[in-house]
Order: structure tokens, then C-alpha cells, then sequence
């Protein structure tokens, strides 16, 4: 799995956090805040209530700690929390589309080709946080760890409460759907002409 800020004392925080040392904790939460904000930024598509799942987060992972199985990777764990408090605030609002203009960018814009080739990239990273905001909150869940985290389908499965089968047949639909619709957005971004020469015959 592929976490930023990994450090190697984390098991000794860790531990020491489980018999209740209150600063071990806040190293924990100071080094995991970044991929934890970041998840939930994804997730939600607003800065504000992704600060208000992320401090949830660490206060629920907190509360859970005598809890907590060692034999598990801390950092799933700590996402699983994560990503089922969102998926829970997206349906509490009745989730149906998230317009993801303001999410970061897939990859940074590659400037180096000219400006014109940039903003073609930077558009076409839009359209897919668009696609990815189409995605029911827990396949969305399941791309984001997968694709942007690197969890294994087992990692996401536990995390999610799935099977792994259900995890690859979520991912695999998913990826479907944003193929099926990213190809309508690019028949109808084409001139009315090409249009019709591209589009199937009913």
C-alpha cells in the first residue's frame, strides 16, 4: 500500500496509543492527517466537510483503539474508518452527483509540452473526476483505494466488508461505466458532422 509520510516509528507510537499515551496518538494522527484528508476530499468533493471527516475519523480511531487488531495494517484500518463515515454522510444527503471541479487534479498537467497541450490534459483530468463523482458511494470508496492507494482487493474488501469477488466485480463495473460514459462525452464533444459519422446506427 502506498502511503505518503510512512515513518518507521510508527509501531512504537502505535503501541504506545493503545495503552492510552495521548501524544503518541497525535503523532499518529499528525503523520496519517494528509492521505486521511485526502481520501475523504475525494470522497465528499469539499475542503470543509472533508476537515470534519477527517478529525472524525481520528476521533472514532481513537474511541477504537482497545479495539483494534494488530495483525492489521494501521494505515487500512485507519481509511476503512474513513471511507465508511463518508460513504454514511453520502447517503445521508441523498448522494446522487458530485461535481468534482474543485477535486485535485489525477496527475499534475505536464507543462512541458506548451500551454495548448496542458489545458487539453488538465480537461481531460476533469472529465474523469467527473465520472469518478458519478460512481455510487461504495464503488467510488473501492476506486479511490484502489487507484489512488493501492490497496490490495483484500485490503479493500476488509476495509469495505465485502468479498473479494464482490470488491473485483465492483472495480470492474466501475470501470465500465466511467469507459461507457467518458465515450458518450467524447461523441457529443465532437462537431454535429463527426457526430453522427462516430455515432452508432438505432
Amino acid at each position: 500500500m502506498n502511503i505518503a509520510g510512512k515513518d518507521y516509528r510508527e509501531p512504537e507510537w502505535l503501541a504506545q496509543a493503545i495503552r492510552g499515551n495521548a501524544e503518541a496518538f497525535t503523532n499518529l494522527v499528525e503523520l496519517y492527517q494528509r492521505p486521511v484528508f485526502n481520501l475523504c476530499y475525494r470522497m465528499l468533493g469539499d475542503p470543509d466537510e472533508a476537515e470534519d471527516a477527517a478529525q472524525e475519523t481520528f476521533l472514532r480511531a481513537y474511541n477504537g483503539l482497545k479495539r483494534y487488531d494488530t495483525q492489521r495494517s494501521f494505515s487500512t484500518w485507519l481509511l476503512s474508518i474513513a471511507a465508511h463515515y463518508c460513504i454514511d454522510q453520502m447517503r445521508r444527503r441523498h448522494f446522487t452527483l458530485l461535481s468534482m471541479d474543485t477535486l485535485p487534479h489525477l496527475d499534475p498537467p505536464d507543462m512541458s509540452p506548451g500551454p495548448e497541450t496542458a489545458l487539453s490534459i488538465g480537461e481531460e483530468q476533469r472529465r474523469v473526476r467527473v465520472l469518478l463523482g458519478s460512481l455510487n458511494p461504495v464503488d467510488r470508496a473501492a476506486v479511490v483505494m484502489r487507484y489512488w492507494y493501492e490497496l490490495s482487493y483484500e485490503e479493500i474488501a476488509e476495509s469495505l466488508q465485502l468479498t473479494v469477488s464482490a470488491v473485483k466485480s465492483r472495480l470492474h463495473r466501475a470501470r465500465l461505466e466511467m469507459a461507457d460514459t467518458w465515450t458518450a462525452q467524447n461523441i457529443h464533444s465532437l462537431p454535429v458532422e463527426r457526430r453522427q459519422h462516430e455515432s452508432p446506427a438505432f
